[in-house]
């Protein structure tokens, strides 16, 4: 038997950890900039925001309905993940991370009543963690993800489903004649991996609820739709078709790796454009090293904004060869800071920037050969020597103390010694970090 553990309202409740007044109000999370509605509570979901709501369609809300918004804290919600995670993990033998509120437990072998152990899972994560969660299992990984939605669903709007599936909902407990009530009363596009457009074709063909898609025949949705779907449909059926094993789940390694970001504010100086490639070279760095890959090219690009159209117009798109591939943040920094000196242009109102690495390999594939670039520039083509004990320092040390604890010099190039960097996101809203900054964590005074 499989289980997943949510969080309710990842986001929203971590905020409420902290500030316990928001609880029972509406509360949405904004996105980057504080553009958009990337979480809500049960509270403002009631007053009809939308996910990913644009934040100026919702803010009459404010005055009318005392709707809360708070800026995205991402390492907040990182750390709780984690925190959440490990307590998740002691009560089965096998535990696989699916996403960031979100992991899958496998059951095999462990006695007792499962519904009891979900309720002490809840328990021990909300008082430990301070985080509520739903649990579904099923003996499959589609079934145990319904679960969880009936159980959550049915805590939250009471009379959805039977009282018993709330919080904890356990498939292996029904009875044929129940389950096909619960997949009766549960709407097609609850499945996973069924999205909007293929709910609606689904729904096209008088396949309404989740019972109607178990009663389908499999091969017809696999021809009119992939093979996937058919899996899906199998899975609903009591039939294994995604294994725990890590070695199948595990995520392929990725081809290229991007990071970029709209600025908080338009950057007019050469040093905001290279403090803000020189952060993005390095957030792409560590994740390049977290697969284990190196690069052979490292591109930079930034630009004006489209929807400024009373500002001179400018973008920038270039990248720059290796003349070995690499996974050192120096020399990936410095690559991409040169392009950035190079191609930035002065009156322009830059909105955007980002660096994207390109062409990688594993990085054991270029262990032990021979260093047949010498004499070069070394901020390019650095002596062979080994730097993997030095980048894994920097990145333990950043996983520890939090993230920039350590970081190359010209990321700081223009915000000197503050800690709001010139290409800083809008985050007004933001709560305090509170959980890995030491000058953020709360303090009690007698």
């Amino acid at each position: 038997m499989l289980a997943l553990v949510d969080a309710n309202n990842m986001y929203v409740s971590c905020e409420r950890v902290f500030a316990p007044r928001l609880v029972g109000l509406p509360v949405v999370v904004l996105s980057s900039n504080d553009g958009a509605c990337i979480a809500r509570s049960n509270e403002a979901k009631e007053l009809g925001i939308e996910m990913a709501q644009p934040w100026f369609q919702v803010k009459h809300l404010v005055r009318s309905a005392g709707l809360i918004a708070v800026s995205a804290n991402f390492e907040l919600y990182s750390d709780m993940s984690a925190r959440m995670m490990a307590v998740a993990g002691r009560f089965a033998p096998r535990q696989q991370v699916y996403s960031i509120d979100e992991c899958f437990l496998d059951f095999d072998g462990v006695r007792g009543d499962l519904v009891a152990i979900g309720q002490k899972l809840r328990a021990a994560v909300l008082r430990e963690v301070g985080l509520p969660t739903s649990v579904g299992f099923g003996s499959t990984k589609t079934l145990a993800k319904l679960a969880n939605h009936v159980g959550k669903t049915a805590d939250r709007k009471p009379g959805s489903y039977p009282a018993k599936l709330a919080q904890v909902c356990n498939f292996g407990t029904l009875s044929p004649s129940e389950l096909d009530a619960v997949f009766g009363a549960t709407e097609v596009g609850s499945i996973w991996g069924v999205g909007r457009r293929i709910g609606a074709k689904l729904r096209e063909q008088g396949v309404n609820t989740v019972l109607d898609f178990v009663r389908a025949d499999a091969m017809t949705l696999r021809k009119q739709f992939s093979v996937m779907l058919e899996k899906t449909l199998l899975e609903l059926r009591g039939t294994s078709c995604l294994e725990m094993s890590d070695i199948e789940d595990a995520p392929t390694a990725k081809q290229q790796i991007l990071v970029s970001r709209s600025f908080g504010k338009a950057i007019t100086d050469p040093a905001g454009i290279i403090e803000a490639v020189s952060e993005f070279a390095s957030r792409a760095a560590e994740k390049l090293r977290h697969q284990d890959s190196t690069a052979n090219a490292v591109g930079v690009f930034f630009s004006t904004s489209p929807f400024r159209p009373n500002d001179r117009q400018h973008s920038v798109n270039v990248t720059v060869p290796l003349i070995r591939p690499t996974a050192d943040t120096r020399v990936l920094v410095a690559t991409a800071v040169r392009a950035a000196r190079q191609e930035f242009r002065s009156d322009f109102n830059y909105a955007k920037a980002g660096v994207i690495l390109v062409n990688l390999q594993p990085a054991s594939q270029h262990q032990g050969e021979l260093d047949l670039v010498a004499g070069g520039d070394e901020d390019l083509a650095p002596p062979m020597k080994d730097r993997t004990a030095l980048m894994d320092a920097m990145d333990v040390l950043n996983r520890r103390f939090g993230r920039d604890s350590v970081r190359v010099g010209s990321s700081t190039l223009a915000s000197h010694d503050t800690d709001v960097r010139s290409w800083a996101t809008r985050q007004e809203r933001r709560s305090p970090r509170f959980t890995t900054r030491w000058d953020e964590m709360p303090v009690v005074t007698a």
